[in-house]
């Protein structure tokens, strides 16, 4: 049976997790470790009670999250943050955490996945931070019209904001919030952006700047990556894995 040590060692090297700067609160790599055996992986998008209390009760003792548990920290151990803490100790569940590298990833990124769902390939970065690409651009054929379609057959709700070309010649991507890859459209060569959510300015200057912008939800533009890690880990080391989803609308 693979060890805890054996899968975050994969996970740190697959994702090339040292190579990203990070925000602080991110603290990518193993967050919560377990007694070092693992039987069943999970994949979660954000670290929280529920999500691991239904990990929990799946009998999943290492799971994978995109947005981990120390955002808010350092703060007392009490009331939730507690029982975040509690829940995964109790249950011998260990918490790994990857963030901007597993947007960025060409193959397991969340960024590369949502490209590839429209039947696009990367073909350049974006939004590049410290040497690493966190999004990508990929060059298009498909009409705004067929964007916009397909991601409705893919999203529950999209907000689709179109003032740029009809038949955009690239697009470009950034999973969860887009706001900081708006003012970098234009200088790409690009005026056609799939996001999870902007900020309200983003409408005036979608306006302004003749820009396409499509939201689809932070939750929900970044399922993929944890998901495909989770794959990947249960194949290579023969162990089953779950999805553990929750109701997040944002």
């Amino acid at each position: 049976m693979p060890t805890l040590t054996d899968l975050v060692t994969y996970c740190d090297q697959r994702t090339r997790r040292a190579a990203y700067k990070d925000a602080p609160g991110a603290f990518n790599g193993l967050q919560l470790a377990n007694d070092g055996r693992v039987s069943k992986i999970g994949a979660a998008v954000d670290a929280g009670v529920v999500p691991f209390q239904k990990a929990v009760a799946a009998g999943i003792d290492f799971l994978i999250v995109h947005h981990g548990m120390y955002w808010d920290m350092p703060r007392p151990l009490t009331g939730p943050a507690y029982t975040r803490v509690a829940t995964l100790l109790h249950a011998n569940c260990a918490l790994y955490s990857n963030h901007l590298p597993l947007d960025g990833h060409p193959e397991l990124g969340n960024n590369a996945l949502l490209a590839r769902q429209l039947g696009l390939q990367p073909s350049r970065p974006f939004l590049v931070r410290d040497g690493e690409a966190i999004g990508n651009i990929a060059e298009s054929r498909l009409t705004r019209a067929a964007i916009r379609r397909k991601l409705e057959s893919l999203y529950p709700r999209v907000i689709a904001i179109e003032y740029g070309s009809a038949a955009p010649k690239a697009v470009a991507f950034c999973s969860g919030s887009g706001y900081s890859a708006v003012p970098e459209l234009l200088a790409s060569g690009v005026d056609t952006l799939i996001t999870g959510e902007l900020r309200e300015d983003c409408f005036n200057r979608a306006q302004e700047e003749k820009l396409n912008l499509y939201l689809c939800g932070h939750y929900a533009t970044e399922v993929h990556g944890v998901k495909a890690l989770a794959a990947e880990l249960s194949k290579k080391f023969k162990l089953p894995w779950e999805f553990i989803g929750t109701e997040n609308p944002f």
